[in-house]
């Protein structure tokens, strides 16, 4: 079967970013279902970038956003190198868990001993854990993780800093313009003036099918 190459244009968050490598090599024999599913997402799309059919323009538009999620499943579970960093986290069954609570409630109130109890381990265990892995303490993550979403908010939705600070449990709107400031480097006023359109903080992906077992591309 031939090699297949796809370059790709997702938006994907920080930490993703820098944990990706440049291209993801994925070999037929480490998870010979999912490529074969993989390899027929890049014809149909192929297919439909040559044909002006109904509805053909939605079909190119959300197959690449399934077959990233494929392409990265199948890198997460089968690449030593996806086993360290942040992506290694999430695969961590309690510090993944952590963070999906983190992921799902940015505005709960959490805090080292609540995100321990969930998990649920020691306290002291947990703070260890998270920073050996994740690369940052908890609750370091917990705040950027939600000056993340509040820059986004800030651009996509016209968010004022008050919905922010209520979104994200600040008490008040000058405790959450301290945080942002000190994650994000300026103030939610400037940022919304100055953060890059969703196209300009997107990450390419170049996702080499190979039907050999030597890495190519």
């Amino acid at each position: 079967m031939p090699e297949l190459t796809a370059r790709i244009t997702v938006q994907l968050v920080a930490p993703v970013r820098a944990d990706l490598p440049q291209i993801l090599v994925l070999h037929p024999a480490a998870d010979p279902a999912r490529l074969d599913w993989i390899q027929s997402t890049l014809r149909l799309m192929a297919v439909e970038a040559d044909g002006l059919r109904p509805g053909g323009e939605t079909v190119i538009t959300r197959l690449p956003d399934v077959l990233v999620v494929q392409a990265l499943r199948a890198w997460l579970e089968n690449d030593p190198a996806a086993r360290s960093g942040w992506l290694g986290a999430l695969r961590d069954p309690l510090i993944g868990r952590a963070i999906s609570l983190i992921h799902r409630e940015p505005g709960r109130n959490w805090t080292v001993a609540s995100l321990a109890e969930k998990i649920p381990m020691s306290r002291s265990a947990f703070a260890a854990r998270f920073t050996e892995l994740v690369g940052e303490p908890a609750m370091s993550y917990v705040t950027r993780w939600r000056m993340h979403l509040a820059a986004t908010a800030l651009r996509d939705e016209g968010a004022t800093v008050a919905e922010l600070a209520n979104r994200f449990g600040y008490r008040s709107e000058a405790a959450f313009a301290r945080a942002f400031k000190r994650v994000v480097g300026s103030p939610p006023g400037a940022a919304r003036r100055t953060l890059p359109a969703p196209s300009q903080q997107t990450g390419s992906i170049s996702t080499t099918y190979s039907s050999t077992s030597a890495a190519t591309g």
